[in-house]
């Protein structure tokens, strides 16, 4: 049976893409799209647990923050 681990990371209109793809290079699959508790948007990913190194996502967070910074 496969097992599963999830993720959630808010999503600007204007970098949506570059967001979601970047995250869709670390296996992570785009589950959901929800408003957040204060109007924005959050998106909900999952992956099969042990997809990827233990802090995988944190380097994608990190590619994140350079699109927004503009790097």
């Amino acid at each position: 049976m496969t097992t599963w681990e999830y993720m959630t990371t808010p999503l600007l209109i204007h970098n949506t893409a570059a967001i979601l793809n970047n995250w869709g290079k670390q296996g992570w699959e785009l589950v959901q799209v929800v408003t957040g508790p204060e109007g924005g948007l959050v998106a909900y990913f999952k992956r099969p647990s042990g997809a990827g190194a233990a802090n995988a996502g944190l380097g994608a967070a990190a590619e994140a923050a350079k699109q927004f910074e503009g790097n």
